[in-house]
């Protein structure tokens, strides 16, 4: 009888010990991370960094090696949670059946993952995948949406979505980009839009044009462009800049060259750097790395942390996603780059609204024949 008492001693350790290891990766946190766009992008990359701080200040993670190994695979487990990234690719393969079946495979990897909270990154992810989620048991936690967010219909109202999504949302800072410009330039008093035809691209524009038809901005705007053929881009922007004092310059990631081809957005930068010679605002940081003049930041950093805090809202502090109000974040910093401005004989000495400088241009770097 002691013998056999022992030994089922032994087995339940020895099952137990089976077991647990088990049980603990059952109990973890699933999370499952959704961009739009792709990793060299580089609003992707500053939404991403965002979400990490916030990732390790509400203690999904908890070094910066945890951090820096789920940037570099898309993937991270821990003993509490496990992440994983996908990205939909969605600036460089834009044509509808592309992101249409982009969308599909996200949601097959949402039924395989079984994830406890979905983040969906930008305009494209919420737009498309999104719509396959709304109404179900998954937490959904939206950032980078250019869209009003009502208008895609997944929110009752933005303080009481009232259903499983909620999130963060770009209002656009473009007046204060026009007025920064202006004072940069005081001598501008027209502009004009480019823009590629992407979702964010017009909607971007459309929210611009709307400002100036209201009389709220402080240039008065000429002509908008909208395409996604890169040659048109091109012959368009030349033709305006003679007709025009200043562009506002949004996406410009999902031009086409005559092949169909997409097209590098840091080689449409690179190109309008050396062949348009008059100033523009931006909307963003990443443009003002590319190598553009001016921006009051809609931060893609405060995008992605705002997003991971309310992650922590709802999984570790159980509230539901329907209760949680959707916000826009406060505007970034000024910023300027000071090459742009060199090469348009503009002194940045002694602006003192200006908050940060950026001295290089990412996409001349990269194409600097154009």
């Amino acid at each position: 009888m002691k013998k056999i008492f022992c030994f089922l001693v032994m087995l339940t350790v020895f099952v137990s010990g089976v077991a647990l290891p088990a049980r603990a990766a059952a109990d973890k946190l699933k999370i499952l991370v959704v961009s739009s766009y792709h990793r060299e992008y580089l609003w992707s990359q500053e939404t991403n960094k965002g979400l990490c701080a916030a990732f390790k200040d509400f203690k999904f993670l908890d070094t910066d090696q945890q951090v820096e190994e789920f940037t570099k695979d898309d993937r991270i487990e821990t003993d509490t949670v496990i992440i994983k990234k996908a990205w939909m690719d969605t600036k460089r393969k834009s044509k509808k059946d592309e992101i249409k079946a982009s969308a599909a495979a996200v949601t097959d990897l949402v039924k395989e993952f079984k994830p406890d909270l979905v983040f969906l990154g930008d305009d494209n992810a919420v737009n498309f995948v999104g719509a396959r989620l709304v109404n179900t048991p998954t937490p959904v936690v939206f950032w980078g949406v250019d869209l009003y967010p009502m208008r895609y219909g997944y929110l009752d109202s933005l303080e009481h979505p009232g259903r499983n999504v909620t999130g963060v949302y770009q209002s656009g800072y473009y007046k204060e980009c026009l007025e920064n410009l202006l004072k940069l330039v005081p001598s501008v008093k027209t502009f004009a839009i480019l823009s590629d035809d992407s979702e964010t691209g017009r909607a971007k524009s459309g929210a611009i044009a709307l400002l100036a038809e209201g009389g709220k901005v402080p240039l008065t705007l000429v002509d908008r462009v909208a395409t996604d053929s890169f040659a048109e881009w091109k012959t368009r922007a030349q033709e305006l800049a003679g007709k025009v004092d200043a562009f506002f310059v949004v996406n410009h990631s999902t031009l086409k060259d005559e092949e169909g081809s997409s097209v590098d957005s840091l080689k449409v930068g690179a190109w309008y750097l050396a062949n348009i010679k008059k100033p523009e605002a931006v909307p963003e940081e990443q443009f003002v790395k590319e190598g553009m003049l001016v921006t009051a930041d809609d931060a893609g950093y405060k995008q992605g942390y705002e997003a991971g805090r309310m992650a922590d809202m709802i999984l570790h502090q159980k509230k539901a996603p329907g209760d949680i109000a959707v916000i826009s974040p406060s505007r970034g910093k000024i910023i300027s780059n000071k090459l742009r401005a060199q090469a348009l004989g503009i002194d940045l000495t002694g602006k003192d609204f200006i908050e940060e400088v950026v001295d290089g241009s990412k996409a001349l770097e990269k194409f600097p024949q154009q």
